[in-house]
């Protein structure tokens, strides 16, 4: 890539949008398109829903947050519905402050990212422009210079809504530099940016003694005061308090129940009138939309705090808990290793899933729903199929308790734990015990945890152990199979054949003979039993079979050994089942023969070829299930 050439272009790009006109012309263009109008809650959520909306069973998805938020499509969905696009539709919930509550390292922050980064890309597209009148510290709406005797009107006319009043700064220069002719004023099309505060404004508490109003509000400029005269002269003020700079989009409070009452107290008349107090001057009118983040202990400290009453009501309380899919929870941890320095070493396939195994298992609350312990529960949350259970039982599950996922282990500690691992020594390699080890290893340091939930959190370390070695024996045996979709779809075939004859009261026929003979009952139970279906539950079974392949065939799809998950599931045990004792031998001999060497090195190029691992973790997978094959 031509580097130079790359920067010319962006800075091409940029003077593109560039766009200035008066006033008049700027209304032409509201006439033709009102939703250059929106008010800063419209504008997040048409970001968010312009980048796509999945509706799946009654949930929604939202696509923009895909990229870096896993596993939080409930509170994602609760977010986005229940609070920016009701805020939207200007409904009330848009005079409340957007206070995100979760526990540390659940994904607060990055949602705020997430919004400011996707507002500063926003606002270089049509849909997202934003036009501000020009000059001014606030970048305001222009439309605040139509006169309040006009608004009706002129909202009729353009059909928008007009909200909000000249800045003390623009006020001034309407009259010194327009001489009171709006339609003169000078407009400009702006690009939201934290870095060039416009459209965004952070705010962080620091030290109560040393931190002064102004950060939110602007102050005095004493160097002028000498020039204009009055501390009440806009031009003697400075318009620079992250409030004033994060009108029109996102006005982020950091940490937001830390900050010292002073600065609270600021935010009830922004919230419910749409206004602020600064210097001596009228209220100033602000469009943001206020968020903010805060952990579980610090939010209950606030709440007991009968001063804060007031404040309280004007929020919004998000839950934002930690995931509870194992899936999702291996993309949050390969994520954060993609964005280290250590992303050259390798991870053996499944070793970040037995951490999220782990993970997980310390989040879920026990079920009281009869026969269902947490590793089912985990297995359901994931998306699998758990017999005896349905749909209706998970989602009793997931409305069981509301504070599910508000605790247990963090991502953070885990890929602490996991970058202790990466670092040890000089590995080329890291596997599942390593990552085992390490989490275990960090529990005597993990700073917050009582002796109860060490010995709770081990056992869970157990628990992952086991489910790695079941993963682990698979992994070894399919590698094994070398043909295994050829030998799969050879005995579902067979099984097919022999449970229509079943069904059909009939009989099959030998394919080398020709000769005509009962189904084979012995085959079929042996398939059936891998997935523990009952010799009563059998007939039952094989119909269902022979419908699934019927509504296929109807549908023009072919059924194949896949499309059951339940017989695919059988279909694998059963090759595996045969193939037990070869594995058991070939990886536990300390001294193979050639043909025994010759397997051994044909599955190794297997597991690196086809499954991702490494001759390392490769070789130490076979060690170890020999291993666990012989005891």
């Amino acid at each position: 890539m031509d580097i130079f050439k790359r920067i010319t272009e962006h800075r091409t790009e940029k003077e593109l949008l560039a766009w200035t006109g008066t006033f008049a012309e700027y209304i032409d263009l509201v006439r033709k398109t009102p939703g250059l109008a929106k008010t800063a809650h419209s504008r997040v959520y048409e970001m968010i829903a312009s980048q796509g909306i999945n509706d799946q069973s009654g949930h929604k998805s939202y696509k923009f947050f895909n990229s870096e938020i896993f596993g939080l499509d409930r509170a994602i969905e609760k977010l986005v519905e229940e609070y920016f696009h009701s805020a939207a539709r200007r409904l009330d919930v848009r005079k409340r402050i957007l206070l995100l509550m979760g526990p540390v390292s659940g994904g607060k922050s990055t949602i705020v990212t997430m919004l400011k980064r996707g507002l500063e890309q926003f606002s270089k597209t049509d849909l997202g422009a934003v036009y501000a009148i020009k000059g001014c510290p606030m970048h305001e709406d222009p439309l605040h210079l139509i006169p309040q005797e006009l608004r009706s009107e002129v909202e009729r006319e353009l059909g928008v809504r007009i909200e909000g009043t000249l800045c003390p700064s623009c006020q001034m220069r309407l009259k010194t530099e327009y001489n009171g002719c709006i339609e003169d004023v000078l407009v400009e099309r702006v690009l939201i940016s934290e870095e060039g505060r416009v459209g965004i404004g952070t705010f962080s508490p620091s030290d109560p003694k040393s931190q002064d109003i102004a950060d939110l509000t602007g102050s005095i400029d004493f160097s002028t005061i000498t020039e204009f005269g009055s501390e009440s002269d806009p031009r003697a003020y400075r318009f620079d308090g992250e409030l004033n700079k994060a009108n029109r989009g996102i006005m982020e409070f950091q940490e937001m129940l830390k900050c010292d009452e002073k600065f609270l107290w600021n935010l009830l008349s922004l919230t419910q009138e749409g206004n602020f107090k600064a210097g001596r001057f009228a209220l100033i009118s602000a469009d943001e939309l206020i968020i903010a983040h805060t952990n579980e202990t610090e939010y209950k400290s606030f709440i007991a705090n009968k001063k804060n009453e007031a404040l309280q009501s004007r929020m919004i309380v998000m839950p934002i808990p930690y995931n509870l899919r194992v899936s999702d929870e291996e993309k949050i941890y390969y994520k954060l290793i993609g964005q280290s320095d250590m992303s050259h070493i390798h991870i053996a396939p499944h070793s970040l899933r037995v951490a999220a195994i782990f993970s997980i298992l310390t989040r879920l609350k026990e079920t009281k729903k009869q026969g269902m312990d947490l590793v089912k529960k985990m297995r359901m949350y994931d998306g699998e199929v758990v017999e005896g259970y349905k749909e209706a039982d998970l989602k009793e599950m997931q409305n069981e308790f509301i504070e599910e996922g508000m605790s247990g282990i963090d991502p953070r500690y885990v890929i602490n734990r996991i970058s202790s691992a990466l670092i040890r020594q000089d590995l080329q390699c890291i596997n599942a015990l390593d990552v085992l080890r390490a989490l275990k290893d960090g529990l005597d340091q993990h700073p917050s945890i009582t002796k109860d939930e060490r010995e709770r959190y081990l056992n869970f370390i157990s628990v992952a152990r086991k489910e790695y070695d079941d993963i682990a024996k698979k992994e070894v045996q399919k590698a094994f199979v070398y043909s295994f979709e050829e030998s799969a779809k050879t005995l579902f075939d067979n099984y097919l054949d022999n449970i229509e004859a079943y069904c059909n009261w009939g009989k099959i026929k030998d394919p080398l003979t020709g000769e005509e003979m009962d189904p084979d009952e012995r085959l079929m139970r042996s398939i059936e039993e891998q997935i523990g279906i009952s010799e009563n539950a059998k007939k039952a079974f094989r119909e269902e079979i022979l419908i699934r392949i019927s509504s296929y065939s109807r549908k023009g799809r072919k059924f194949d050994y896949s499309s059951h998950e339940r017989l695919r599931e059988a279909i694998e045990k059963k090759l595996f089942a045969d193939l037990k004792d070869i594995v058991k031998i070939t990886t536990s001999t300390k001294t193979p023969d050639e043909r025994q060497l010759k397997k051994i090195n044909d599955v190794t190029r297997q597991l690196i070829d086809e499954h991702g691992y490494c001759p390392v973790c490769a070789n130490e997978l076979l060690r170890y299930v020999g291993s666990l094959l012989n005891r």
